[in-house]
């Protein structure tokens, strides 16, 4: 076969992805003289490695290293793959329980009128009930930074409104050409 001229030479191809590594060292990967043996079905003490595996095999399971770093590591003879299982079962439990907290918007000018307020407020008590933070704040255009008192007056009103569905983080606060406060509800 000659080489054409500008061509390239036909190199192997390479597989670049990795098998995953064990998230756990178990039966002939625990590479130490002696390991803590915990479990069900064994007597819990210190073992050399070899004693340890050759109580997996007897009990037809895994010798699998819970806890690398303690010395000597802590080993459990179980099934590995229930043991992933199960662990994985317990993470979904644990991320299921996490509350994420969402944080609705509501914006006032400073000259707000009465049926614009009682709207907003409405609004605000509805995210308070579904449990979302409600931060409020007062947008000062142009040269209305002059009502300042009216917009601190607004949001003070607007607390005082929503005091039996939430509870206020702070007192109003002027940031540049904004005021805000932020509203937590009530735990129930």
């Amino acid at each position: 076969m000659e080489k054409k001229p500008g061509s390239r030479p036909p190199y192997p191809r390479r597989d670049f992805r990795r098998e995953k590594e064990p998230e756990h060292r178990i039966n002939g990967r625990i590479n130490v003289a002696e390991v803590r043996l915990v479990g069900d079905n064994v007597e819990q003490g210190v073992y050399p490695t070899q004693e340890a595996l050759r109580l997996a095999q007897e009990l037809e399971i895994d010798l699998v290293e819970i806890s690398p770093n303690a010395t000597p590591p802590v080993c459990r003879i179980i099934d590995y793959k229930k043991f992933l299982y199960d662990q994985k079962k317990k993470q979904k439990e644990m991320k299921a329980k996490q509350v994420n907290v969402t944080v609705k918007e509501i914006r006032f000018g400073p000259n707000t009128d009465d049926h614009d307020f009682a709207f907003k407020l409405k609004h605000a008590i509805e995210f308070l009930k579904d449990g979302s933070k409600v931060r409020s704040w007062v947008f000062f255009k142009g040269r209305s930074i002059v009502f300042k008192d009216r917009g601190e007056i607004l949001l003070l009103k607007f607390i005082q409104e929503l005091s039996e569905y939430g509870v206020p983080e702070q007192m109003p606060k002027l940031e540049g050409k904004k005021m805000f406060v932020i509203i937590n509800p009530k735990k129930k």
